[in-house]
């Protein structure tokens, strides 16, 4: 009878971040803006690198495709957030909804396990500089590469498949601005223990595995720094790992709070503003904490700027 008389939603409606009309367009331009910096700047990283044979290296192989991964994070949440700032009624097909949350989880993982990969490389270029080009071969970073991308689509596939084969009866208004995991449990009708369940013991494995390998990795790091002899040598050491720690730290600091604290302390009001801050501004820090602290960038970057300039120049 309950199965009977369910009503199957075509679309679900978000509640977005704001219900006052007359903040619309204010947000609307602020996320644009940061869009777009977001775009050019992950953008720019990746051009930077790719055309400077100085950054051919694993660390920034690495670091280019966090900048890939942030691109498709982002461009997962922030391009229909901005349409709805625009839009009276914040629809979305139930499809496209199972393929944004499909997207945003996958790269959410990819991005977790990329920080870990890039801590382990700093700690084998730091710790073992001399094995280092032999440590760390192309074709282990492309492998080190893909094992991300895969656990990323393997992890979101699950939740994706489980999460919609869940009944929708008594309304489609998720309380959000995009589809995650926990508004739509939140919405659900039927038993989402095993949703639950799954999304705990899955988000532990692969933000816990990421944060022991950063743990692990700058214990190493930080002994290996404190017993170099030259202050140079331990100021250098250090500042090729300080943008890493800072991106790690504002990463993982972000989802611990959102999804492993305690149950009680849930507001979906604060749960929309950290989302924020994960989803749309997080992809825009990355480039420029590693452009900012970065000495190899900006020499690239300025090296660029006055080929292009030159060449301006000269027409």
């Amino acid at each position: 009878m309950a199965a009977a008389n369910c009503t199957v939603f075509a679309e679900f409606i978000f509640v977005g971040l704001s219900a006052r009309q007359d903040t619309q367009e204010g947000l609307f331009m602020f996320f644009l803006l940061v869009y777009g910096i977001t775009m050019v700047a992950n953008l720019g990283m990746i051009l930077l690198i790719k055309v400077d044979p100085r950054l051919h290296t694993p660390m920034y192989y690495f670091l280019s495709n966090l900048s890939f991964c942030d691109i498709c994070y982002s461009s997962s949440v922030s391009p229909k957030m901005l349409v709805d700032f625009l839009s009276e009624q914040k629809r979305i097909p139930y499809s496209l909804c199972a393929v944004q949350m499909y997207f945003w989880v996958a790269f959410a993982d990819v991005e977790c396990l990329m920080l870990a990969v890039m801590a382990y490389d700093r700690y084998v270029a730091i710790c073992n500089p001399l094995l280092y080009t032999v440590a760390m071969p192309g074709r282990l970073c492309t492998q080190l590469v893909a094992i991300s991308y895969i656990a990323g689509m393997v992890d979101s596939a699950v939740h994706t498949c489980l999460t919609f084969r869940l009944t929708f009866c008594n309304s489609n208004v998720i309380n959000h601005f995009f589809c995650d995991i926990p508004p739509l449990l939140a919405l659900s009708t039927s038993d989402t223990s095993i949703n639950e369940i799954l999304l705990f013991t899955f988000g532990s494995f692969i933000l816990g595995s990421s944060i022991i390998t950063v743990l692990l990795s700058y214990s190493y790091i930080i002994v290996t720094i404190l017993r170099m002899n030259s202050a140079e040598g331990r100021r250098k050491a250090f500042s090729t790992c300080a943008s890493h720690l800072m991106a790690v730290a504002v990463f993982h600091g972000t989802l611990l709070y959102m999804y492993f604290r305690p149950s009680s302390s849930y507001s979906m009001d604060t749960d929309k503003m950290t989302s924020v801050f994960y989803t749309v501004v997080i992809p825009m820090l990355n480039p420029l904490i590693y452009s900012l602290r970065n000495k190899d960038v900006k020499g690239a970057l300025k090296k660029l700027l006055q080929k292009l300039v030159l060449k301006l120049s000269s027409h």
